[in-house]
């Protein structure tokens, strides 16, 4: 039996967003939803019989052409062009998982009653949500500000019977896909196609997704830092709350805690050392994974804030009988956080490398690069190698993308957010940070064998032993690339509690 989302007014959180993916729940509109949808448009269809003063965007042209009046016997052309010539995307495609969130989060921004659109228009989405009808949708081409415009014009292509979607395993005509369905092309109506292309469900898709990674990661480098600290014969003292509590940060705090429960038993942590100190990759573990913490904990908040918000113009508001242009399209929020996540992540990866650096030192009983007989084996050399050039690579990505802008639309549009490849590059800098994760756990489980007989504690035992099942001791060279993909796969097997 399938279940159901609702799409209603009520507040969508990241954890429920993680639910209807996880668990392919079907949506369907609330009774308030389609309430508010079609009082809306019933509210314009009125306003539109006897207005004669322009309105942006509904019997206007767009952009720098907002003062050429259009004739109430054009305005569905208008609206249908809109779709078409703003299809302008180009660059890789956009991963089906994420144009999955953006058909929810358009959805979703319509059903408030402050668009103006169809309720037949907005059922459409949902039925190609529910059937996995995936827009053709390109990576480049928004400059995040009029909305997400070249990206949502693709997302919005086969409403009308236009552009490409993938459908049964393959990419094919949308009007074939519509032919099988017996789905008619919908008419769109005035103030319609300007609905569906201003928004930011391109940069809102990529934030959630990418926080998701973000949060799970976050944990994983917890715990992939523990085994590294056991292999390393790190001390525990670092990580007492005591030194916590008198700096409190949140972030700090959960991840000194954390780190205190994983080790919890573990007789290696427990047995007398004979160094003083931790390098600060290890030492400071609480305040720099904590800070990560602390910042995706602050994108969480503005990304909760903007997938339970309307985001295209102009905005109606049929109570007050008012129909207002703004700018609630533009992607400064999002672009200011996901350059923020990105740097935090960065970091994430950054401090990960260096430990792997440590351990493959030869230091502290360990031999050089992990393995026996250095020398005629390389052993671990390499591998850091790789995780110091994804590093590298993702210190080039962080550099903000908010901090620029580009006139556009003969100066009508000349501040813009950038925001879009702000969502692009924190992709790549997640998936990036899962490779440098996978690489230290190589190391680290590596390093904590030679320090048998001893056992760590029982979770990182039971952690460490299930990835023994599929990537085993390294008693001689072996092609490592194999090893790094296989770490890569379990570390994304894994399903973490969000709430944890």
């Amino acid at each position: 039996m399938d279940n159901f989302h609702y799409i209603s007014s009520e507040v969508l959180t990241l954890e429920q967003l993680q639910e209807i993916i996880s668990q392919n729940y079907k949506l369907e509109l609330s009774e308030e939803a389609k309430i508010n949808i079609a009082k809306c448009r019933e509210y314009l269809d009125k306003k539109m019989a006897t207005q004669v003063e322009p309105i942006y965007g509904i019997n206007t042209g767009f952009g720098s052409l907002c003062n050429v009046k259009i004739s109430n016997e054009n305005l569905s052309q208008l609206q249908e062009n809109l779709v078409k010539s703003h299809a302008c995307g180009t660059g890789e495609e956009v991963p089906h998982e994420i144009v999955k969130i953006m058909l929810l989060l358009k959805i979703q921004s319509l059903s408030y009653g402050n668009s103006g659109v169809q309720l037949q228009t907005v059922e459409r989405l949902v039925d190609f949500y529910n059937h996995d009808v995936l827009p053709v949708i390109y990576s480049q081409g928004s400059l995040g500000a009029s909305g997400d415009l070249a990206p949502l014009a693709h997302l919005s292509l086969p409403l009308i019977g236009e552009g490409e979607v993938h459908h049964d395993g393959y990419r094919q005509p949308a009007m074939k896909v519509l032919q099988k369905f017996n789905w008619k092309p919908i008419v769109l109506q005035s103030k319609e196609g300007l609905a569906l292309l201003n928004g930011t469900q391109f940069m809102s898709s990529y934030g959630c997704y990418v926080l998701l990674k973000a949060m799970k990661n976050s944990y994983l480098a917890d715990v992939i830092a523990a085994i590294s600290l056991e292999g390393f014969d790190g001390r525990i003292e670092p990580f007492n709350e005591l030194i916590h509590y008198v700096r409190p940060h949140n972030g700090q705090i959960t991840t000194a805690q954390r780190m205190t429960e994983f080790l919890e038993g573990s007789e290696i942590i427990a047995q007398e050392k004979q160094h003083v100190q931790d390098p600060y990759s290890f030492r400071c573990i609480p305040q720099v994974h904590g800070a990560s913490k602390d910042a995706i904990d602050y994108v969480k908040k503005v990304f909760k804030t903007e997938i339970n918000s309307v985001t295209d113009n102009p905005n109606i508001f049929k109570d007050e009988d008012l129909i207002i242009s703004g700018g609630n399209f533009h992607g400064q929020p999002l672009a200011l956080a996901l350059d923020f996540l990105g740097i935090a992540l960065a970091e994430l990866g950054n401090i990960s490398e260096r430990r792997t650096y440590q351990l493959i030192s030869g230091l502290r009983g360990l031999p050089a690069f992990l393995v026996d007989n250095p020398g005629l084996n390389s052993g671990f050399m390499i591998p850091q190698y790789t995780a110091a050039s994804i590093v590298s690579q993702n210190k080039q990505l962080a550099t903000p993308a908010s901090i620029d802008s580009i006139v556009s639309s003969n100066g009508q549009e000349d501040h813009v957010s950038m925001g879009a490849n702000a969502a692009t590059k924190c992709l790549k800098i997640v998936e990036n940070l899962e490779r440098i994760l996978a690489i230290e756990l190589m190391n680290a489980s590596q390093a904590l064998e030679y320090r048998r007989p001893l056992q760590s504690s029982e979770f990182l035992e039971s952690f460490l032993k299930s990835y023994r099942e599929e990537v085993p001791l390294v008693k001689e060279d072996r092609i490592l690339h194999y090893d790094i993909e296989k770490s890569v796969a379990f570390l994304q097997s894994f399903m973490i509690d969000l709430e944890e």
